[in-house]
C-alpha cells in the first residue's frame, strides 16, 4: 500500500515537472517568436539600412566650380584645370609593409615620407578609411604610379579639378581665390544644403576665401557626386560594378566688369599704390574695380600656398588689400561737392555772392591757410568749387552750415554706411559729430573741427567706392543704387540665364532738381577752368568732376583724389563715374587726374590704354609719357 502511494505521488510529481518544463519551453517560443516578428517587420527597416550602410563603401565625385565670365560673358575669367589626387587605404598594405610602401610613394610624389606619416597616424594603419595624400598631381606622375601599381597597394587616384585663373593683376581683389575648408568654416557650413536637402560642404570641400568665389561660394559650388561599392565588414570590396551618381558643376557667374575697361584702368593706374573704380550710376554695376599692389590667385594651387599667402599678408603696401572697398581715406576737396549741396539746398548762402580768399583766416589761436598761400581774391561757388579755395568752404562751413547739418548731408550721400556691395567685406567709413567727439575724447567739438570737415580733411574717413557713389548720386539727381558686382547667374550645361540681378535703390533724396543741376554745372566748370583743366583736357567727351588732396602725415604727403563723370549733360544711363585715389605712399606727381583722362579716353573712344594715351592732346601726352613710368616708393 505504502508503495501504491509513493509511486502514485511520485507520478504526479513528474507529470507537474512536465507541465512546468512545457510551459517554460512554450514562454521561450513564444518571446522568441515576438522577437523575431519585432527584428523583421516592427524594426526591420531600421536594421536594413543599417546592413546597407555596413555593407556599401562610399565614395565621393568632386564636382566643378562653376566658371566666372565678365559681363560679355565669351570667355571665362575662371575656369576648372583637370588635376589628380592621390589617394592610400592603409589597410589595404601588407602587414609589415607600410614603410616601403609610402617610402616609394612619396619618391613619386616629391615629397617627404614624414608628410604621409603626418596624415596617416600609427592609429589609422589598421583603417579602410581613404586618406587623400596630395592634390594637384599632373597625369605624368600619375603614369608613373600606373606603371608601378603592382609595388603600391592600397594607393589610387582620381580626379580632382584645380580652380584657374585665366585673367590675373587687379581682377584679383574682384574675384578672390579658393582654398581647402577650415574646421571652423566646417562648424559654419556643414548644415547647408541644397534645395534638395543634400548636404553641400564636407570636410574636404574646396571654397571660396575672398572676393567674388567666397560672395557667391554657394552657387559656384557644384553638388559632389557619389561612387557605391559592395564591401564586407571589414571594408574589402566584394563587387566590381559600383552604382555612380555623376556630380552636378556648380552654376556660372557673369560679373558686371568688363574687362576691357578694367585692363584701361590698371594700366592707367600703373605701378602706384592705391584705387581706381568705373560706375555706371544709371544702376549700380561696377565695370572696373582696381587696387593696387595686387596678387597672382594661381599661387594658391602650388606646394607652397601657406608660405607664399604669408609672403602676402606681410608684404610692402598690402597686396591682399582692396582698397576700393577695405580702405578709408580723407575725401579732401571731393566733400566739397556736399558742401555746396548742402549749402544750395539749405539756402544757407546764395551762390551768386563772393567770399574774399586773402591765403588765411585766422580762427582761435590757429592760422587756417588755403591752398594757395597768396590767395584766390573773391569767388561765387562756382569758381569756389574750380579752385578748391578753401577759405570759402571753411567760411561756409563754420559760419552758414555747422557741424549737425554738415554731417547729416554727407550720410545722405551714404558716408559713413556700409554701401552693401556684393563682396564679403567692406569698410563703412565714418562721418564724426559733435556728440562723438566728446564721448571720444572727452573735448568739446570747435570751430576748427568744422572747418577741417569743410574740405573734407579732420576725422570724415571714405573709401574709393563712396566717391564714387557720391558722384552718382549727383547725377542720379538724388538717387543711389546699391554697387554690385554680380550681373546674372547662368546655368553650365544650357547658359540659360536662372538669375539677372536688377538695380536696387539705396536712397533717394528730397533735393530740388534745381540744386543737382546748379551743383552739375559748377562741376564742369571746375574740369573745363579750374584746376584740373589741363589735365583733363580731351576732345572725345566732356567731363564734370573734381579733384581732392589730402594731407597725410607731414606737409610733404599727399592723397590725390579725382572724382568725375561722364559725358556731362548726357542721358546718366550713358554716363559713367570714374574715381581714382593715388596714395601718398608714392612719390608726388598729381597722377589721379592724368588716369582718369586716360580711362574715359579709352571708355569712350574704344581704345586701349597705349591708344588712349596716343589721342589725348600733346601736350597732356608728353606730360603722362614723362610719368607713366613712376613706381611707388616701396616697389
Amino acid at each position: 500500500m505504502t508503495n501504491y502511494f509513493e509511486n502514485e505521488n511520485g507520478s504526479i510529481e513528474q507529470n507537474a515537472k512536465v507541465v512546468i518544463l512545457g510551459f517554460l519551453i512554450s514562454m521561450i517560443f513564444v518571446v522568441y517568436v515576438l522577437k523575431l516578428f519585432s527584428l523583421q517587420v516592427i524594426e526591420g527597416a531600421q536594421y536594413r539600412k543599417q546592413s546597407q550602410t555596413i555593407s556599401s563603401q562610399v565614395k565621393t565625385i568632386d564636382a566643378q566650380r562653376g566658371e566666372i565670365f565678365d559681363r560679355n560673358a565669351s570667355m571665362a575669367m575662371v575656369v576648372n584645370t583637370d588635376s589628380f589626387a592621390i589617394d592610400l587605404i592603409p589597410a589595404e598594405i601588407p602587414q609589415g609593409h607600410y614603410d616601403s610602401v609610402t617610402t616609394r610613394l612619396a619618391l613619386y610624389l616629391g615629397i617627404s615620407k614624414n608628410e604621409i606619416d603626418k596624415k596617416i597616424p600609427a592609429s589609422l594603419r589598421k583603417s579602410y578609411t581613404t586618406v587623400e595624400v596630395k592634390s594637384n598631381i599632373p597625369f605624368s606622375t600619375i603614369s608613373n604610379i600606373a606603371e608601378n601599381i603592382t609595388d603600391l597597394p592600397g594607393v589610387s587616384w582620381r580626379s580632382k579639378p584645380v580652380r584657374s585663373y585665366v585673367e590675373t593683376g587687379s581682377i584679383s581683389h574682384v574675384v578672390g581665390y579658393v582654398g581647402d575648408i577650415t574646421k571652423e568654416e566646417v562648424k559654419v557650413m556643414y548644415n547647408i544644403t541644397d534645395n534638395d536637402g543634400r548636404r553641400v560642404y564636407s570636410n574636404k570641400s574646396i571654397v571660396g576665401k575672398t572676393g567674388i568665389e567666397k560672395q557667391y561660394d554657394l552657387q559656384l559650388q557644384g553638388i559632389q557626386g557619389r561612387e557605391s561599392r559592395t564591401v564586407d565588414v571589414r571594408g574589402h570590396v566584394i563587387s566590381d560594378t559600383p552604382i555612380i551618381e555623376p556630380p552636378q558643376m556648380g552654376k556660372n557667374l557673369v560679373l558686371t566688369i568688363d574687362m576691357r575697361i578694367q585692363e584701361l584702368a590698371e594700366k592707367a593706374l600703373g605701378e602706384r599704390v592705391g584705387a581706381a573704380v568705373v560706375l555706371r550710376p544709371a544702376d549700380g554695376e561696377v565695370l572696373a574695380m582696381v587696387s593696387y599692389p595686387f596678387y597672382n590667385q594661381n599661387i594658391f594651387n602650388s606646394d607652397n600656398a601657406s608660405e607664399e599667402y604669408e609672403k602676402l599678408r606681410t608684404g610692402n603696401n598690402q597686396p591682399m588689400l582692396n582698397r576700393v572697398v577695405n580702405a578709408a581715406y580723407p575725401p579732401a576737396s571731393t566733400f566739397k561737392i556736399i558742401m555746396s549741396t548742402a549749402m544750395l539746398a539749405e539756402m544757407a548762402f546764395p551762390s551768386y555772392r563772393d567770399i574774399l580768399c586773402t591765403g588765411r583766416v585766422d580762427y582761435g589761436n590757429r592760422i587756417f591757410h588755403c591752398h594757395q598761400k597768396w590767395g584766390h581774391g573773391k569767388l561765387d561757388m562756382k569758381e569756389a568749387l574750380a579752385q578748391s579755395c578753401d577759405v570759402y568752404y571753411w567760411e561756409i562751413g563754420r559760419d552758414y552750415l555747422g557741424v549737425d547739418k554738415i554731417s547729416s548731408y554727407a550720410r545722405e550721400f551714404g558716408f559713413g554706411e556700409s554701401l552693401s556691395i556684393d563682396l564679403p567685406a567692406q569698410q563703412s567709413g565714418f562721418v564724426p559729430t559733435a556728440p562723438w567727439k566728446e564721448r571720444r575724447f572727452h573735448q568739446k567739438w570747435l570751430g576748427g573741427d568744422t572747418m577741417n570737415m569743410s574740405i573734407g580733411q579732420g576725422y570724415t574717413l571714405v573709401t574709393p567706392l563712396h566717391v564714387a557713389n557720391m558722384v552718382a548720386m549727383v547725377t542720379n539727381e538724388g538717387k543711389i543704387y546699391r554697387p554690385h558686382l554680380l550681373k546674372e547667374i547662368r546655368d553650365p550645361s544650357t547658359n540659360e540665364v536662372i538669375e539677372e540681378v536688377k538695380p536696387e535703390l539705396l536712397h533717394e533724396s528730397n533735393i530740388d532738381s534745381s540744386v543737382w543741376k546748379e551743383v552739375k554745372n559748377a562741376m564742369r566748370y571746375t574740369i573745363t577752368d579750374g584746376t584740373p583743366a589741363f589735365p583733363l583736357n580731351n576732345k572725345v567727351v566732356q567731363i564734370a568732376g573734381k579733384t581732392g588732396t589730402a594731407e597725410v602725415g607731414s606737409a610733404d604727403h599727399w592723397h590725390s583724389w579725382m572724382a568725375c563723370y561722364a559725358p556731362f549733360n548726357a542721358p546718366v544711363e550713358d554716363q559713367v563715374v570714374v574715381v581714382v585715389l593715388v596714395e601718398a605712399a608714392n612719390e608726388w606727381e598729381w597722377w589721379a587726374p592724368y588716369a582718369t583722362n586716360i580711362i574715359f579716353q579709352g571708355i569712350f573712344a574704344n581704345q586701349n590704354y597705349e591708344e588712349a594715351v596716343e589721342a589725348l592732346p600733346a601736350n597732356v601726352k608728353e606730360v603722362i609719357r614723362s610719368r607713366k613710368h613712376a613706381r611707388g616708393r616701396a616697389e
